[in-house]
């Protein structure tokens, strides 16, 4: 599909992350007012809820837009989404007839405060790519063990924590934690300083379900995608996690980028999982391309200081596609609500600068990143800002996510001070 032209001039510009392809779906404000939904065309933001309010979208009797997320817009399902869509479509492309009366509803991007696209029901975060666990399984455990015995017949996963998850320019705060390294006799509490990311990708469940679906039905489901970092304190991590896995490693915050771009707009971009070393068992097996071709890159910040890209991969690295996560979620009978996101695991590539977290850049903290400040780096360190990027490539146009980035702040001097 080539670049579908628009009357906002900015939104046809071939590197513009935000074309007519696109039309991702977020929260703004402008200065103190109320916060509303809108969505990314060039360097604007329709303000989708005046939209709404003058009539210029209609998609029933009730409104959809005024209130501050878009799950309402989710509940609805797929008919409704494509409405939208087409409705979006039709008001923005070049040509249109009612240009006159959206334009006073364009604000600059520039002009804007982004929020929480969505109110997240639950959080899943999977342990999807296999460079990636191949990698963490290899310090830990040796090159032999690095899988775990079920790693290639299920997505293994846990339960994350849907409160601590945060739009992207949100600080955070240097987690506290008990901590016992391997020569220490007895663990002790302390600020992490194995403090990590993890680049992600989230699906957001649109369509409820109630009992096992299968991988078609769960890809239906999926109403759109956002870039993510599961910030990951390593230390804690080490010491936590056997019997039962993550906890409080993972519990700090989960970043999200403030654009949901939508299944329809990523439709050019399916490509196929990976080749199988073992036949999945038939509620898993994929029925058709359940990836996405989406370039990603990691850059890191020191305070003052300009980017340096640490990282890059691609999305089309996970063994597992998102339609498949979210099958094998319901095969218990788990109930999967409007809102409920899904992390992808850490997205690695075959080469060193193909991975996605720091504990395998620096490979558990032996060999030290060199920044373009000539600063080094094995973990993050405070006043570091880290950013996700990602977009896919289409003929003529780019679709982009927004970025996803959090800065570091120093750990609380007493954490139970009040």
């Amino acid at each position: 599909m080539p670049l579908m032209k628009s009357w906002v001039t900015s939104a046809n510009d071939a590197a513009h992350p935000f074309p007519l392809n696109n039309l991702p779906y977020g929260v703004f404000s402008v200065a103190e007012d109320d916060l509303r939904c809108g969505v990314a065309i060039g360097d604007m933001v329709l303000d989708v809820t005046a939209a709404e309010e003058t009539g210029l979208i209609v998609l029933g009797e009730d409104p959809l837009f005024d209130l501050p997320f878009w799950n309402p817009l989710m509940e609805q399902g797929p008919a409704v989404w494509a409405a939208l869509r087409n409705r979006l479509t039709e008001l923005l492309s070049e040509g249109a007839e009612e240009q006159d009366k959206v334009e006073p509803l364009l604000v600059s991007q520039d002009d804007v405060q982004m929020h929480m696209p969505l109110a997240v029901s639950e959080y899943t975060d999977f342990y999807a790519g296999r460079h990636h666990a191949t990698n963490v399984g290899t310090m830990f455990r040796g090159p032999e063990n690095a899988l775990p015995p079920n790693w290639l017949h299920i997505p293994i996963g846990y339960n994350g924590r849907a409160s601590s998850v945060v739009v992207s320019g949100t600080d955070i705060r240097r987690p506290w934690g008990q901590l016992k390294g391997p020569n220490d006799a007895l663990p002790r509490f302390a600020p992490s300083q194995r403090f990590d990311i993890e680049l992600e990708m989230g699906a957001i469940v649109g369509t409820p379900s109630d009992g096992p679906i299968s991988v078609q039905e769960a890809d239906d489901n999926i109403f759109g995608y956002v870039l993510l970092n599961d910030w990951s304190a390593r230390d804690i991590q080490a010491w936590e996690y056997q019997p039962l896995g993550p906890f409080q490693a993972k519990a700090t915050a989960t970043s999200i980028s403030p654009w949901i771009v939508t299944k329809a707009a990523l439709e050019p971009f399916r490509c196929d999982t990976p080749a199988r070393e073992f036949e999945l068992l038939d509620h898993l097996k994929d029925c058709g391309p359940m990836l996405y071709d989406i370039e990603l890159e990691v850059t890191m910040a020191p305070a003052g200081q300009s980017e340096t890209v640490i990282a890059r991969t691609n999305y089309n690295e996970m063994y597992y596609s998102a339609a498949q996560q979210l099958a094998h979620h319901t095969t218990s009978g788990c109930p999967m609500n409007t809102g409920d996101l899904l992390g992808s695991g850490t997205i690695s590539g075959p080469e060193t600068q193909n991975r996605g977290s720091l504990l395998e850049l620096s490979w558990g903290g032996k060999e030290p990143l060199t920044l373009d400040s000539d600063e080094s780096r094995s973990f993050v360190q405070d006043g570091d800002t880290l950013t996700l990027k990602g977009h896919a490539k289409g003929d003529g146009y780019v679709i982009g996510f927004g970025t996803c980035s959090g800065t570091i702040l120093p750990a609380l001097e007493d954490p139970y001070k009040r």
